[in-house]
């Protein structure tokens, strides 16, 4: 997987946890169904843990509910390190197979917050 496309994948991740963080902060504000605290760290894991981070900082939402803050944090720090490492040389670039298949599943995700947003 060439940079500019794992560039690509961690600015969609991220924008999709910033905007899934602050879609659960105005759903728990009026009363409605929330979305998943495991969705929301998929979410993460995946590669939006700054995104997600800055959204729960901007509007205040599960900054001291634990451990969901010390997994947000703990979570971006590995991809920190992990991008590092990547950029350093020690570990290898993503294979195609697997940026194939990450890209499907990102796609699912992208459909699962459109979907949610409606409702």
């Amino acid at each position: 997987m060439t940079m500019g496309l794992m560039l690509y994948l961690l600015f969609l991740t991220n924008i999709g946890a910033f905007i899934l963080m602050i879609v659960d902060k105005r759903r728990a504000e009026s009363g409605l169904r929330r979305i998943p605290e495991a969705t929301l760290l998929g979410w993460m894991v995946l590669g939006g843990a700054l995104g997600g981070l800055l959204a729960s900082r901007m509007v205040r939402h599960k900054t001291r509910k634990q451990p969901f803050a010390s997994i947000m944090v703990t979570v971006l720090w590995i991809q920190i390190i992990i991008i590092g490492l990547w950029q350093l040389g020690f570990v290898e670039p993503l294979t195609e197979p697997f940026g194939r298949w990450l890209l499907g599943l990102l796609d699912q995700l992208i459909a699962l917050v459109m979907q949610s947003l409606r409702s």
